[in-house]
């Protein structure tokens, strides 16, 4: 590790542009996507901000850990798929709820109602072919101009990419799931 002299001076000036509600993309191969969108949930929560989650492959009975708190202290999230494509008996289904699903994500957006809405996962939908990329962006250009976005998930389109303010990638460089441990309540669920 190379010690580091504290910075004295400012490094950035202040930017001068107008507020506005912003695209952010958490997308990547490493861990932190949906619990960094989460973060932003609760700071905007706790400043009295209205928040709504979709969360387009978790079940509608989904009970992790964010769902318990985000029920406790009153943020709605709302399960629309029917969990990994994997365990799916029937992906057409799966499609289907995520169409089903977008068009509620896109009207709380295009509502106004919500500072900030999330749409974890969403990814997944898009890339498999279930929801239409140009809906998709033209819902977030035609926003009010005071709601922010948050898309989770892994391989982002890059039409995605270049149409968000805001962009982390998460890179893996470490995982326990490699050396054999299981996800652990609490951190993975």
């Amino acid at each position: 590790m190379e010690i580091q002299t504290p910075p004295q001076e400012k490094p950035y000036e202040n930017p001068e542009g107008e507020r506005r509600g912003l695209i952010i993309v958490n997308t990547g191969d490493g861990k932190g996507k949906s619990t960094a969108a989460f973060g932003l949930a609760i700071r905007a929560h706790g400043r009295g901000k209205a928040v709504k989650i979709y969360q387009f492959m978790k079940v509608p009975s989904a009970r992790f850990g964010e769902h318990r708190l985000f029920e406790k202290i009153g943020v709605p999230v709302e399960g629309l798929g029917d969990g990994f494509s994997w365990t799916s008996k029937d992906l057409g289904h799966s499609a289907q709820l995520a169409r089903d699903g977008w068009q509620k994500a896109r009207a709380a957006i295009l509502s106004g109602a919500f500072f900030l809405v999330v749409l974890d996962e969403i990814t997944y939908p898009l890339i498999f072919g279930w929801l239409p990329l140009d809906e998709v962006l033209q819902t977030l250009r035609d926003r009010p101009r005071t709601v922010h976005v948050v898309l989770t998930g892994r391989d982002c389109p890059p039409e995605l990419i270049e149409l968000a303010d805001t962009v982390t990638e998460m890179k893996m460089i470490k995982h326990a799931f490699e050396a054999g441990i299981p996800a652990q309540r609490g951190i993975e669920d």
